[in-house]
């Protein structure tokens, strides 16, 4: 087995979520009442900060929104940046659950992966519901890199260059790292594209810019 390969195999391990530990786990499980209660203003804040900003979307429109009183929200997240942090936790958590499966689809097989991963990111931002990326979205809204939020950011797309890159040299590439850069500015590049022209502007072309990358930086099929 190759470096490389041992390489792809050991970012896949690593990167897979792993169960939160009993010790992590909240004290006190949450009356069935408090649940229900806390899970509908998360998902209303978790919709309107994705639909209509972080910044423009105050804790009374939640409230107002979800029904629930501003004290029960309060309960579970003490400040605003709090939900903030919680929603981006929850789109970290889906994109990577997205990207898993994929993995698993085409385990053993880097190129393929590689290109699995494009395409399902590229349906994803093409979909009806996509407002572009909700990390390059909270950059934008959180100037201050010292803002937690920014960290937030910070550990989603280097995640994703690291597995980018590790799919790159597991495939082969002669340089791994420039083509793992050139598909994360990809990716980027048509998130905000897709905001900035529309779902059928450029960035409806990257599934075939990433395939035309992958094909002048991998070896080729014998």
């Amino acid at each position: 087995m190759s470096f490389a390969t041992d390489l792809y195999h050991a970012h896949y391990i690593q990167e897979c979520p792993v169960p939160a530990s009993a010790s992590t786990k909240a004290k006190r499980a949450p009356a069935q009442g408090e649940h229900s209660a806390r899970e509908k203003v998360f998902a209303t804040a978790r919709d309107l900060f994705y639909r209509e900003g972080f910044r423009a979307v105050g804790v009374d429109t939640v409230v107002a929104a979800s029904g629930v009183a501003k004290t029960t929200l309060y309960r579970w997240f003490p400040t605003k940046d709090d939900l903030v942090l919680a929603v981006l936790d929850s789109r970290d958590e889906e994109f990577w659950a997205q990207w898993e499966a994929t993995a698993e689809r085409h385990m053993g097989h880097p190129r393929e992966e590689l290109l699995g991963q494009i395409k399902w990111i590229s349906r994803y931002i093409g979909g009806e519901a996509s407002r572009g990326c909700a990390f390059l979205n909270a950059a934008a809204e959180f100037p201050d890199p010292a803002h937690a939020v920014r960290d937030k950011v910070a550990r989603n797309k280097q995640k994703l260059r690291r597995r980018l890159l590790a799919l790159c040299m597991a495939a082969g590439a002669e340089d791994a790292a420039l083509l793992a850069d050139q598909l994360v500015l990809m990716i980027d590049g048509a998130f905000a594209g897709s905001e900035a022209l529309g779902k059928n502007g450029p960035a409806k072309a990257l599934q075939r810019a990433a395939q035309a990358a992958m094909d002048a930086a991998l070896p080729h099929k014998q």
